[in-house]
């Protein structure tokens, strides 16, 4: 397990309110890349997999290839794409679980999961046996979940089968513990929203379900009533959202072709239209999504006007931190939470959002300066609010 160091950066504390931030050990140019970092576990969305998203069961690498992914994306079964040869995936190097048929994108991404926690998690013969605790435990989720998902009932079950498999408990447990943070603000009364009353019942019965499937005494406290709360409170506070896509790994390949200007125009017109029948089938839900834990990067706060950003230029769970603006030495990086029109949004939308998903007040300098603007900039925004009131 790497450890949660890097001579980029220094973990410095802060405050009450922040804890813990991640601070610039030298100067960094807009666009460099501050650190690299593989999460300690990380999870497919339950709904995307659902959805026929194929991607590698452990760094979750897309497993389509860019032509087979644009063909289902923009439901043209004839789409073809120039340039195959800039496609990533190489389909011969794929690995399967003798025992669940569990596909990786490589015998080394079996080998990591079948040593870290597949072992738990393997289904065998059952994986399609509706019965089976671990499958009914997802159709749960789904059930109460509707995507865009936030969290994953695999990230908690993966985060138990890590610390069943561990040869060194208190190692993997002292990992997980860097991560924990109260289920609730005792001073501002903040409950995660996948926490309010209305979902008691269902968070309930993944308790038990999740009990049934995965039960480890060493553990026991992560499967009481609160215990399982605080790993959706950790989850919903410090997980990082991961997407893949093979076809974007195809853009980025085919951009560095050493081709004609009339080559490259015509290249960039076809993804250009790519792109426009992407969005106009398939919207946002692009990407093989999943989540997972960083420990260095779950570091880094939040501000409404961030100077770093999280990419995925490797095509799987690898991310990189990297510079949106120049940052001189000894300033903290902040990444956003939110989305790019998120951060748009009203100071009072932006807050809410924080509140329920995040569980803190904003005071990055952008909230401060607006701490005077009206609760609400428009209707439209008021009714934007109201429609992310339900998980998601």
């Amino acid at each position: 397990m790497a450890a949660t160091t890097n001579e980029n950066v220094e973990v410095r504390e802060i405050d009450y309110q922040k804890g813990r931030g991640l601070f610039s050990n030298k100067a960094f140019k807009k666009e460099d890349i501050i650190f690299e970092e593989e999460p300690l576990v990380c999870a497919q969305f339950v709904w995307n997999k659902f959805y026929h998203y194929t991607a590698c069961e452990y760094c979750l690498r897309s497993l389509e290839t860019a032509e087979e992914m644009g063909r289902r994306l923009t439901e043209n079964s004839s789409l073809i794409l120039p340039y195959p040869e800039c496609c990533g995936v190489n389909v011969a190097d794929f690995a399967v679980c003798k025992q669940c048929q569990a596909v990786y994108c490589n015998e080394e991404c079996l080998k990591q999961a079948w040593t870290e926690y597949h072992q738990v998690l393997c289904m065998g013969s059952s994986c399609s046996d509706s019965e089976h605790p671990l499958n009914k435990l997802q159709e749960i989720w789904r059930n109460i979940h509707m995507p865009p998902e936030s969290s994953s009932i695999m990230l908690v079950s993966r985060m138990v089968a890590m610390v069943k498999q561990a040869k060194d408990r208190p190692t993997i447990l002292n990992a997980f513990t860097q991560f924990s943070k109260a289920t609730e603000n005792e001073e501002t009364g903040f409950a995660h929203k996948l926490l309010g009353k209305q979902f008691e019942e269902q968070l309930e019965l993944l308790r038990q379900m999740t009990k049934e499937a995965l039960y480890e005494d060493e553990i026991q406290q992560w499967f009481t009533p609160e215990g399982f709360k605080s790993l959706f409170a950790l989850i919903g506070r410090n997980s990082q959202g991961i997407g893949s896509s093979s076809i974007s790994v195809w853009v980025q390949n085919c951009d560095k072709l050493d081709i004609d200007e009339t080559e490259r125009q015509n290249i960039d017109e076809f993804i250009d239209q790519l792109y426009e029948d992407l969005d106009r089938v398939s919207a946002d839900f692009l990407n093989c999504e999943g989540t997972g834990l960083y420990q260095l990067q779950s570091l880094c706060n939040h501000s409404c006007t961030p100077n770093v950003e999280v990419t995925f230029p490797h095509g799987n769970h690898r991310l990189a931190l990297t510079a949106l603006q120049d940052i001189p030495p000894g300033e903290e990086l902040c990444i956003s939470y939110l989305d790019e029109c998120t951060q748009e949004r009203s100071r009072h939308s932006r807050q809410r959002i924080l509140r329920e998903n995040y569980l803190f007040q904003c005071i990055c300098p952008k909230c401060l300066s607006q701490a005077d603007d009206p609760d609400l900039t428009s209707e439209e925004e008021e009714e934007m609010d109201e429609g992310d009131e339900g998980v998601s």
